[in-house]
């Protein structure tokens, strides 16, 4: 399946049917009159969350969706028929955002999460709702609201426990092996990995998820390499897990350059709990790596962490900071204080 996060879509919902004009006559029957009935309601744009998509590639494909319109009214005061809303179902962490891009319509941050974005228009009156004591036969009717349209632009966030990030072969996709199921591309070049990947990693009784991004490069932020369209998916991160390959010439300046391009990317990663690690320890001896250490602790003012990802070691002592980092799993049970007895759950 291709991996697309971004897509232009116009969205229009139903009009609202026609009221009907009509008039009761019928033979043996004392008392006639309008009796047009008013139309139908059209059909809402409704965008739904589900669980299951990853990727918003189905809508490059469609990009126009119409809600159907009500139907009209008609005689005997029968009102027209209502058109269907039409869903639109998204993955999860996806934005809806206006044409220009500078508002934020939705955000579907929960699987079963619905929202209406237009509302279809409400069907006419017909000329029955038009009788008065002054006006017994009126023949004007409602010709049903207007209905609400746009482009607008969806846009896909994955929702991640953790982040990798580091310069282009950091070993951010080996790590991701390492640690879980996920198959990330690795090779001896820059950029093997060019759409981001998700891992879900089990440790210690716990469960999160692990988002690797496309590595930056300097000028990442005015589009040099892949550009920075991707640090998008880590906005939500809890944690960020920064990866520094100790064969690369300066670590602290390689630390440097990928937290300038977070720092002018904005919003607000360079606030997020960092955790560094040197990787690629592997094939170092114990002094070259306590320097290198030494060196990027200066750099970047943390605790410098050493591993390796295709050997796993030190992978352990990582996963053990990312879940303090990522804090208590959503609905875990709370420590009872000192001396308080646990509450038995009843259904009553």
């Amino acid at each position: 399946m291709h991996f697309l996060d971004q897509a232009k879509i116009y969205v229009r919902s139903g009009e609202g049917g026609p009221g009907a004009v009509s008039f009761r006559r019928e033979k043996y029957i004392e008392y006639g009159g309008p009796d047009g009935g008013n139309g139908g309601k059209g059909g809402d744009i409704v965008f739904e969350c589900i669980a299951g998509l990853n990727t918003l590639i189905d809508f490059r494909y469609t990009q126009h969706f119409r809600a159907p319109r009500g139907s009209g009214g008609s005689g005997s005061n029968r009102t027209g028929a209502g058109g269907k809303d039409l869903v639109i179902r998204v993955p999860l962490g996806t934005q809806v955002l206006s044409e220009d891009r500078e508002e934020v319509l939705i955000d579907f941050t929960e699987v079963g999460q619905r929202e209406v974005l237009f509302r279809g228009g409400d069907g006419g009156r017909g000329n029955a709702s038009y009788k008065t004591s002054t006006n017994r036969t009126p023949r004007q009717h409602g010709t049903g609201w207007p209905f609400g349209e746009a482009w607008v632009w969806l846009r896909l966030k994955l929702l991640a426990d953790a982040g990798l990030v580091g310069l282009p072969n950091a070993g951010k996709s080996t790590f991701i092996n390492q640690v879980t199921n996920a198959q990330a591309k690795v090779g001896e070049y820059a950029f093997t990995t060019t759409r981001p990947q998700l891992g879900v990693v089990r440790h210690k009784q716990r469960e999160f998820v692990v988002a690797d991004i496309p590595g930056l490069i300097q000028g990442a932020a005015d589009g040099a390499g892949i550009g920075d369209r991707f640090l998008g998916h880590i906005e939500r991160c809890r944690v960020l897990l920064h990866l520094v390959d100790a064969n690369d010439a300066d670590v602290a300046e390689s630390y440097r350059i990928v937290r300038d391009e977070l720092e002018n990317y904005g919003e607000g990663l360079t606030d997020k709990r960092v955790i560094v690690a040197l990787n690629k320890i592997d094939m170092l001896d114990p002094e070259l790596i306590a320097a290198l250490s030494a060196e990027l602790a200066e750099a970047s003012g943390a605790e410098v962490m050493a591993i390796s990802g295709a050997s796993g070691a030190g992978v352990e002592a990582v996963l053990d900071q990312l879940i303090e980092a990522i804090g208590p799993a959503p609905g875990a049970a709370k420590e009872l204080a000192e001396g308080e007895e646990p509450v038995a759950w009843s259904p009553l």
